[in-house]
């Protein structure tokens, strides 16, 4: 459930806060890692720093990528990936494990949810959305809705979504945490994911 909550917070509380004050949410980054670190330091809360910290990649990415360079879409996975290579590092040494697989989750869903904007071509959408002012997007997010209003994009779709739902629920049944945590991340990219279509069906 936290790592569900995670996964959220940048949809509601990052993405407001990054369009208008990137360089506030790039240095609240600072403020996840050492919570984290403070954290660690208490072996009740140890768990909620590991978590924490692997949050801050997440959050570091958004900021970079929405802050300044959200007009591209095709830059966005590898931004997003900045953590990737300490993560990896991380958990070859079986060290922070809870919150370099919340990233790895995070990181997976946000592959597959951009995976389907290729596959469908809603890239040219991606890109009037991030042009235009906050109060002219619903137009842009209501073409968009009709781009993908047929048989092919709706079962792309379903391709998709079941690969996020049995890879998260395969990770539901291990018995760690850290598994658990990436279940958490993943599955919650169906909810970010319905939020945006609920968003563009209601422009």
């Amino acid at each position: 459930m936290a790592a569900a909550f995670l996964v959220s917070v940048p949809v509601f509380i990052q993405a407001p806060l990054v369009r208008v004050q990137p360089w506030v949410s790039l240095a609240m980054t600072l403020l996840w890692i050492v919570s984290g670190f403070q954290l660690l330091r208490y072996r009740s809360l140890e768990l909620w720093g590991d978590l924490a910290i692997g949050f801050s990649w997440t959050w570091l990415a958004g900021s970079i990528y929405w802050g300044w360079l959200r007009e591209n879409p095709y830059i966005h996975l590898p931004i997003e990936a900045i953590g990737l290579p300490i993560v990896l590092i991380l958990i070859s040494q079986k060290r922070l494990m809870v919150g370099s697989y919340f990233y790895l989750g995070s990181l997976l869903g946000t592959a597959i949810t951009d995976l389907y904007f290729y596959w469908v071509n809603l890239l040219p959408y991606w890109k009037q959305a991030m042009q235009v002012e906050p109060a002219a997007v619903g137009p842009v997010l209501h073409n968009a809705l009709l781009e993908i209003q047929n048989p092919i994009a709706a079962i792309r779709a379903m391709v998709l979504l079941t690969i996020l739902m049995l890879m998260g629920s395969f990770a539901m049944k291990e018995q760690h945490t850290h598994s658990w945590a990436f279940a958490g991340a993943v599955l919650s990219t169906i909810l970010v994911d319905a939020l945006f279509l609920a968003a563009a069906t209601l422009a």
